[in-house]
């Protein structure tokens, strides 16, 4: 019998794209700070320990996006908490820093919270398109998404998102991770590019890493049947 699964899900959509696939792997959710019941907890860290509180020992935890971020920092933190770790479309830092090229210019992560914050109704599901592009069934997959995604959170919620988005970079605490780790990425993911994946996937001891090709930034969506299928070997090594 496998351990419990827990979802991370991704900025801004809440848990609604991840349902499916928690009750086919036999998952729970549990949604980020600001979103469903959860409280908004403004410091990065401290709502990862928050969640980390909610976990049975040994579970395996899996984040896709800033949930990835969020999953990477409490298998760091919180190693008995984990008996696995999977990250779906992760990186240790969102935007580009000294070292670490292959992310989004900071100066366009500012812009997008600008525009967000006077009109996320819009932006929003340009922000879903944005982040298909190059997939195979690009316009499929983001058609799903946005019919999945859930009403954005509050406008605070959001932005504390982007904050984290901004500000976190995960590079020291990686190496720190024990648990077996598989990280899965789209070969043409543009939010969080192949390259970063990889330097994150080399960064953490042992970790595996998977690359669905011709997917963007969400190959659950993208290839469900082979995505469930890779996660459930994972499960049962």
């Amino acid at each position: 019998m496998p351990a419990p699964l827990f979802f991370l899900p991704g900025w801004g959509l809440g848990r609604g794209p991840l349902l499916a696939l928690a009750e086919a792997l036999g998952g729970e959710i549990i949604d980020l700070p600001g979103y469903g019941a959860a409280p908004l907890i403004a410091d990065f860290y401290a709502a990862a320990d928050a969640i980390a509180e909610r976990l049975p020992a040994g579970a395996t935890l899996a984040g896709w996006s800033l949930g990835a971020q969020l999953a990477l920092t409490i298998a760091a933190r919180h190693p008995a908490k984990l008996g696995k770790l999977l990250l779906v479309a992760g990186t240790a830092s969102f935007v580009q820093r000294d070292g670490w090229p292959d992310a989004m210019p900071p100066a366009t992560l500012s812009e997008f919270a600008t525009d967000i914050a006077s009109d996320a109704e819009t932006l929003l599901p340009r922000f879903v398109g944005g982040f298909n592009r190059g997939d195979l069934r690009a316009r499929a997959v983001t058609r799903e998404l946005l019919q999945l995604a859930e009403p954005h959170p509050a406008a605070t919620t959001l932005a504390t998102g982007l904050g984290w988005l901004r500000d976190v970079d995960l590079r020291p605490l990686a190496p720190r991770v024990q648990a077996p780790s598989l990280l899965i990425h789209g070969t043409a993911d543009p939010l969080m590019p192949l390259a970063a994946g990889k330097t994150l996937a080399a960064l953490i001891p042992g970790a595996q890493f998977l690359a669905f090709a011709e997917c963007a930034h969400a190959p659950f969506i993208s290839r469900t049947a082979d995505f469930i299928a890779a996660v459930r070997r994972f499960r049962h090594d």
